[in-house]
């Protein structure tokens, strides 16, 4: 709850932004208090507090804390998650793999299994696959894509918010655009969507929970992770990302079935040219 509530930060009205800055800041007192303490701590009234935890997805106060409560018994804490520039290069390797380590844990608990279902059904049926994302996130499109051409499902990935629209505006039904983006709120990113979307394409957007992405796809693989990504590259919800997208190759493959593995061998054929034999490399 915590990590939603920093993530939607920026969209909240200014009230519910002071209401949500006081559970960010005094959680376990939000947690036990009771509705006039909160919004008297806030300086807000308390429809702005009901308002706050409907904005967070809960149906209300009541709501609101047990999930909060359940984030701050059970969550999976963040120990290591600032390196410090007196910090070993051991102790730097060790928060960077706990780090990465601790969000796929958190996306593994809450990923849900009805979206993913539906994700790969959409995939599975797809006339034509396309990926989108920008900068990092392009770079992920890729990757995805280099997965999914194996299966014989025509499949691109665009990195380019010009070519983006453009291919978007092609799609039609059947069709499905994957898109990828850690904020969710990148404008060139959410032209091309709703584009698509107008054009009668399916979306699944791998992205962070409550963002316009989120709410704009037709289906959504939440990935909410912790890190300063204003000031830095994202490290860790690149690798959340990848994880996903190996999530939905798997189940498109298996999907598939039997049929699928000769066509993998097929490709895999291709390449044997391409490599030395055991016996040639000892030799060299």
């Amino acid at each position: 709850m915590l990590e939603r509530i920093r993530a939607q930060l920026p969209d909240l009205s200014a009230a519910e932004r002071k209401v949500a800055e006081l559970a960010l800041a005094q959680p376990y007192t939000v947690m036990q208090a009771a509705v006039a303490d909160i919004a008297a701590n806030a300086g807000v009234s308390q429809p702005t507090v009901i308002r706050f935890c409907r904005s967070m997805g809960c149906a209300g106060l009541p709501d609101f804390k047990l999930k909060l409560a359940g984030s701050l018994v059970t969550g999976v804490p963040y120990v290591h998650s600032s390196v410090r520039p007196e910090d070993p290069t051991s102790e730097v390797a060790a928060k960077v793999f706990d780090n990465t380590v601790t969000a796929l844990i958190k996306c593994r608990n809450e990923v849900n299994p009805a979206a993913v279902e539906q994700a790969v059904d959409l995939l599975s049926h797809a006339r034509r696959i396309e990926f989108y994302g920008l900068g990092n996130s392009g770079i992920i499109a890729a990757d995805a894509q280099h997965k999914f051409f194996r299966f014989g499902i025509p499949t691109v990935a665009y990195a380019d918010s010009h070519i983006q629209t453009m291919a978007a505006s092609v799609l039609s039904a059947g069709d499905v655009m994957v898109a990828i983006s850690n904020s969710g709120r990148t404008v060139e990113l959410l032209g091309a969507v709703e584009v698509a979307l107008n054009a009668g394409a399916s979306v699944v957007a791998i992205t962070s929970s409550l963002s316009p992405l989120a709410r704009m796809a037709t289906v959504t693989l939440a990935a909410d992770t912790r890190e300063d990504t204003e000031t830095f590259s994202p490290m860790i919800s690149r690798i959340v990302h990848l994880v996903l997208i190996d999530v939905l190759a798997v189940g498109v493959a298996l999907r598939q079935g039997p049929a699928l593995i000769a066509q993998l061998e097929k490709s895999k054929q291709s390449l044997r040219g391409k490599r030395l034999r055991v016996q040639e490399q000892e030799e060299k």
